[in-house]
């Protein structure tokens, strides 16, 4: 009886991971330098300040300035240059937070890849001649 309720546990699907409050999104991230992969490759990584700002990278030099706040249980995002609504639902994993694209989750899920306390790298604006 004992190895047929453990098959039956075995075969039972995990419990799904609960999407984190805005307070709980706040109380992991603020004052962190959050590094994301995506499908084993770099994505991007955020700071995130106090007062809900934050500061996105995709590594590449260029940083862009945003603040984000909770809409409809999802944690949104608007940066400097689009007043667009970017909402994620995000989920704390084992290792890491695992963030999902709400406006098309189809399209990106992100996973924490790892911590930094160095700051983003950040050129100045671009300068023609």
């Amino acid at each position: 009886m004992r190895h047929t309720l453990a098959l039956i546990c075995a075969l039972l699907p995990l419990p799904a991971l609960a999407e984190m409050s805005a307070a709980e999104f706040e109380a992991y991230t603020q004052g962190k330098t959050l590094y994301y992969g995506q499908s084993g490759a770099p994505y991007g990584a955020e700071v995130y300040h106090e007062d809900r700002r934050v500061q996105w990278s995709f590594l590449d030099g260029r940083c862009k300035e945003g603040r984000w706040y909770e809409a409809e249980g999802l944690i949104c995002f608007v940066y400097e240059d689009d007043p667009t609504p970017q909402c994620w639902s995000f989920t704390e994993s084992p290792s890491g937070l695992v963030a999902r694209f709400e406006n098309d989750p189809t399209q990106t899920e992100l996973y924490e890849a790892q911590e930094q306390n160095d700051p983003l790298l950040c050129l100045g604006p671009e300068v023609g001649v």
